[in-house]
This record gives structure tokens, sequence and C-alpha cells, in this order.
């Protein structure tokens, strides 16, 4: 026995974390949104910052978990694939909200610079691929640029609402980012309320990432593929709970912020997936499906930030259509790529080349007679 949970274990441990990330997601939203009227901070910030950080401690929680195990793939597919389907989210609730286009009603400076951000933090674990071999240790150096990079961005954000040097135009659809819930409870209780759902939050994490690889060893499905549908989709959940609740009690901006500050915090992932990962670097051990999803990510973080930018009034946008086609691209892209593989490590071509076949039947031949011609006669 190496401790890892059997398939009805690890499906009895997903369902229960879904229901208690249900229950702690649906508290977040209001904390949160009482927190940003006590605090005066907004509920952009306080969706990117309070939101975006409390909700992405599962996934890092279940990343660490992969990291330690040793499992490079299930560990950088947690981070990444939670950045794709957390934007998926967005265009979940686009659907929910019927009034106008979500990122229109949300408009905000803040959550446009937040989502530009992301597109330029998902480009360094991109250039770490290109150099798998570059270490400190077994930490890719450029790892560590991550947690600085995402420290100058807050800077950045409470610089932009100090001193707004643009602002979206305000429409009759548009809603206010400072019409926040009038808090009914002291601070210190609200941060005590917040604390103790976030401690909820990240021990759920844990229970996720052990479940997701149990399901991968029961199943025997690539542990990269496990990571981006089982364990991401559940441990995204709070995101997703969090961003309803937003929509529903009219705190758009605080859902949109959460969705978007949630995807910048879970770039630090990556980093504490390098650092937890201890056979080197992990860019060099995942493999290159990683990279497809890193660029696949990348890219529906650029057309949710046009969409931010464009504003379309009615209806999902060009966006709501966009981003939710590549997870299933993703998907095809993945099993096809694992097929690949595995014809890889076995030493064959995938798909077969017939030519190649032929070549090889030719020259084995060829081996055979001149081997032939040159064993000497037994008489």
């Amino acid at each position: 026995m190496d401790g890892t949970w059997g398939l009805w274990q690890s499906a009895v441990a997903l369902t229960a974390s879904i229901v208690v990330l249900w229950f702690a997601g649906t508290r977040l939203a209001r904390t949160a949104d009482e927190l940003a009227g006590r605090t005066g901070i907004g509920r952009a910030i306080a969706g990117a910052v309070f939101l975006g950080a409390v909700t992405s401690l599962t996934g890092i929680i279940t990343t660490i978990t992969g990291a330690l195990a040793g499992d490079a793939g299930f560990a950088l597919a947690n981070p990444v694939g939670g950045v794709a389907i957390q934007t998926v989210w967005l265009a979940v609730a686009d659907l929910l909200y019927r009034r106008a286009n979500l990122e229109h009603a949300a408009a905000s400076l803040e959550n446009l610079g937040q989502s530009l951000t992301l597109v330029a933090l998902l480009t360094i674990p991109v250039i770490a691929y290109a150099t798998p071999t570059l270490s400190w240790g077994w930490i890719h150096p450029l790892s560590l640029l991550i947690p600085v990079i995402y420290v100058y961005s807050l800077f950045l954000l409470r610089r932009m609402r100090a001193d707004e040097m643009w602002s979206p135009r305000r429409t009759s659809q548009t809603v206010d980012d400072n019409d926040t819930t009038q808090p009914t409870t002291s601070l210190p209780r609200l941060w005590v309320t917040f604390a103790g759902l976030a401690l909820v939050t990240a021990g759920t994490g844990w229970v996720i990432g052990r479940a997701g690889l149990g399901v991968a060893a029961a199943t025997g499905w690539p542990s990269d593929v496990t990571g981006f549908t089982v364990t991401t989709a559940i441990s995204s959940l709070p995101e997703l709970i969090t961003l309803i609740a937003a929509v529903r009690m009219g705190a758009l901006t605080l859902g949109v912020g959460n969705i978007i500050g949630g995807n910048v915090f879970d770039t630090l992932m990556i980093s504490i997936a390098d650092v937890s990962y201890r056979d080197g670097t992990i860019y060099e051990a995942a493999g290159p499906s990683s990279l497809v999803l890193l660029a696949g990510t990348a890219f529906m973080s650029a057309v949710l930030a046009i969409g931010l930018l464009v504003r379309d009034r009615r209806g999902i946008g060009f966006e709501g259509v966009a981003i939710p086609d590549w997870p299933g691209h993703r998907c095809a892209v993945e099993t096809v790529g694992a097929g690949y593989a595995a014809n890889r490590v076995a030493g064959n071509q995938f798909p077969p080349d017939p030519r190649a076949a032929s070549r090889s039947s030719s020259s084995a031949a060829m081996h055979d007679a001149m081997i032939g011609s040159r064993a000497p006669s037994i008489t």
C-alpha cells in the first residue's frame, strides 16, 4: 500500500468537497462584499485580492499535494487549468445575467488591468519551457519572477484606483462599484468569519488533491488530464459559487474581480509547484501538453481582456463564445497528445506512417543480407 486512495474513496471525498465548497463559497461572497463596504476599497479590489486569494487556496493545496507526490504534470495542470476553467465560469455567469453583457455591466479599470497582468504572467512559464534545464538548485529562476510581478501588480492596482487616468464610460447597464452591501457585522467579526472560511477552503484543497491522485491511479488516466478536468473543475468551484452569488447580489465587479484576481493569484501556484517539486524544474518534467495548456490559457485571458475593453451591450458577446470553446479543444488535443506520447515512448510514430514501415522492412532485409554475406560458413 502506497497510501493512494481507491476510486470509491476518492469519489466520496470529491463529492463531500463539492458540498463543503458550495457552503463556503456562498458565505465568502457576502462576507467579502461587506468587507469591501467596511474598508472602502471597492468591490473590484475586494474581489481581486480578498476573494481571489481565498478561493485559490483550494487549488494551492491541491497543487502542492501533487508536486510533493512527484507528479509534475498533475501539479502544473491544476493552476493553469484552473485559470482556464475559471475564465469559463465568467461565460456561465454571462448567461445567467440577462440585463446586459456581464463584461459591459461590470466595467472596471482594475479588472481590465488585472486581465492584462494575467496575460503577462502566463508568458513567463512559456519562456521557462524554452529553457527547461536552467535552474538554481531544483528551481527555475523564472518561477521566482512570477511573485515579484504579482506584488508589483498590486501596487499598480492601488495606484489605478487612487489616481485614475481614464475610466470606462458609464451607461444605464453599468453597475456602480461603490454600491456595496451595508455591513451589519463588526469589522473584527467579519475578518474572523473570512479567515474561518479560508481555512475550510484550504483544507478541502488537500482532500481534492489526494482524491485526484487516487482517481488517476485507479483509472489509469494521465495525471495531467485528471488535473485539468476532475480536480481543476472541483477546486475551481469556490470561484463559480462566489461569482454566481455576487451576480445575484448585484455585486458584478466583485464577482468578475474574484475570477480575474483569482486567476492572477493562481499564477503564483506555478511558482509553488516548481518549488515543491524536488526532482528538477517542473517545466522539464511536465511535458509538452502543459505547454499547450499554458498557451491556450493565455489566449483565453487575452480574449477576456478584449471583451472588457470592447464592452458589447447585449448578449454574451464574442468573448462568451470564444472562451468556452478552448477547453473543449484542449481536451481533444490532450487525448491525441496522450496517444502520441505513448507511441513515442514505445518507439512508434503517431499516427503510423506506412512509408516508414516500408523503409524499416527494407532496411531490415538489407541488414540481414549483409550479415548473411559476412557470416562464416560452418562445414
